[in-house]
């Protein structure tokens, strides 16, 4: 077997699959987040390592598994979070995490110290964003010197979890892409701009490619997990690389589009090309010598769970009595309404945006409501305003010259049939399904075992274990209806952005 450890923003996963990708068992389990100020999102590292052992613990005892069966682990997780330790290896405060956006000064200092913003792309091949690590490490030294003053480790979330596992410092390529230190084009970390920033290289940890093998699981671990000790731990990946290996994107052409609680847009790019106005992440790939373009949506999935959280209470409820899902039940409800939803738009700026609206003040709306529009009505247009932004990022990419051949969804946004063909409407193209609902953790799962030497490389991997299961055609009325709206709806964020700052500031 080989097993895929994913620590996702809201719980930790363990799959376990055999070698032809079938899943055998997979197990999760939450911990909580918690916003001490406006803009902040932290957690605290040791939660992800108790729901960790807990959740390999529970999956082999579920799929009544042996460890002794288990060939290799792989690693993934949510991106960017800045997770501080001293000498000992000691958590010094909560990690800040991806969607936090408090640090909106330090990234314009980041990018002065680089001296200018194309400076920036030469050094590292993207815009430096708050939810980036760079600007966290400076907001911690100007916020929070006697912590500062004892870091000897920084690591990424799935990283810490491999020191835990195997007491290495390690991260990979593609990880280490997010973190605004990282030379792209050369698949390493930038000295020079570390030196510019005053932050010490030896603070960062290792850097490897994701099927490489980087450490193995020590004995202590061992006794908290219940995996056998020896066994090797690869590189691993950001959730949205090991995402991607997942859905098969090992080729030019071939996109995938995921809506988890963010939304991304993820293409393979077979030769290193920035984009030089840095609306695009240019990332190294989980494929070895590959990079890939990505497009990213702060609240996608998250916007619909806002909707049910806040406005789902009703269906909440059936769906306890009738042992369903409260988000079926509220998707069923919008089947009947017109595509566009009777003119009424939704902007789904919940957390502020990345792409293309690099801005932590953007805020969330429906735009054109009227006392016609149900409560059906408002479904519809959440749907469709996450698509259309998911679209923004199609369009950038089709921008950068990267091919577009097959898009394939996954994530929240497989679940609904109803929001599956809004995608092929939105998107005016043919959305394959793939066989795989498990997400990162799978495609973990799978770059374990090209270390382990279970596959010959990533690419044999994904044919081995990757299948399209649907395709859902483009309707071509609701097409040409969407064609009308979206042009509206790009205009919405320039017509508003400094009402956004405004009501911000008060």
């Amino acid at each position: 077997m080989l097993l895929g450890i994913d620590i996702s923003t809201t719980a930790a996963k363990a799959l376990l699959i055999d070698h032809n990708g079938v899943v055998i068992t997979s197990a999760t389990m939450e911990y909580p987040s918690s916003s001490p100020k406006p803009l902040w999102s932290e957690q605290n590292p040791i939660d992800w390592w108790k729901a960790c052992c807990t959740a390999i613990q529970r999956a082999m005892q579920k799929g009544e598994c042996s460890a002794a069966d288990i060939d290799a682990v792989g690693l993934t997780g949510q991106m960017h979070g800045l997770v501080l330790l001293d000498e000992g290896g000691d958590v010094l405060r909560p990690a800040i995490l991806w969607n936090d956006q408090r640090t909106g000064r330090q990234c314009k200092l980041i990018e002065e110290r680089a001296g200018g913003f194309d400076n920036l792309i030469r050094f590292t091949g993207n815009a430096v964003l708050p939810g980036f690590t760079a600007p966290k490490i400076l907001w911690v030294r100007e916020n929070e010197p006697d912590v500062y003053r004892e870091i000897k480790h920084i690591v990424l979330p799935k990283d810490y979890i491999r020191y835990r596992l195997t007491g290495a410092f390690v991260t990979d390529v593609s990880d280490a892409s997010g973190t605004a230190l990282f030379d792209v084009s050369h698949r390493k970390f930038s000295g020079e701009l570390c030196e510019l920033l005053e932050i010490p290289s030896a603070w960062l940890p290792e850097c490897v490619e994701s099927a490489e093998v980087s450490a193995y699981i020590s004995e202590e671990s061992a006794r908290q997990t219940g995996l056998p000790p020896g066994i090797p731990v690869v590189g691993g990946a950001g959730d949205q690389a090991a995402q991607a290996i997942g859905c098969g994107i090992v080729r030019p052409g071939v996109i995938s589009v995921t809506t988890g609680t963010s939304g991304v847009v993820f293409a393979y790019v077979e030769n290193y090309t920035a984009d030089i106005k840095g609306r695009l992440h240019m990332f190294c790939h989980a494929v070895p010598d590959a990079w890939h373009a990505m497009g990213v949506m702060l609240s996608a999935g998250g916007s619909f769970q806002w909707f049910r959280n806040t406005l789902g209470t009703e269906e909440i409820e059936l769906a306890k009595q009738n042992n369903t899902d409260p988000y079926d039940i509220l998707g069923s409800k919008a089947v009947s309404i017109n595509a566009g939803a009777d003119g009424l738009l939704f902007l789904p700026y919940l957390t502020g945006e990345r792409t293309p609206h690099p801005d932590p003040y953007a805020r969330g709306g429906f735009i054109g409501l009227t006392n016609r529009h149900t409560k059906a009505h408002l479904i519809r247009a959440v749907l469709e305003g996450i698509t259309f932004g998911l679209r923004d990022s199609l369009e950038l990419i089709k921008d950068l010259g990267v091919p577009i051949e097959q898009i394939r969804i996954s994530g929240g946004g497989t679940r609904s049939s109803l929001w599956r063909q809004i995608q092929a409407d939105i998107f005016g193209q043919d959305v394959a399904v793939v066989s795989v609902p498990e997400g990162a953790a799978f495609g973990a799962a799978l770059l374990a075992g090209v270390g382990s030497r279970v596959y010959t490389s990533v690419e044999e991997a994904v044919q081995r274990t990757v299948h399209i299961t649907d395709t859902i055609v483009p309707d071509e009325a609701a097409h040409l209806q969407y064609e009308k709206l979206y042009p509206i709806y790009q205009k919405l964020y320039s017509s508003n952005k400094n009402i956004f700052r405004q009501l911000y500031e008060l």
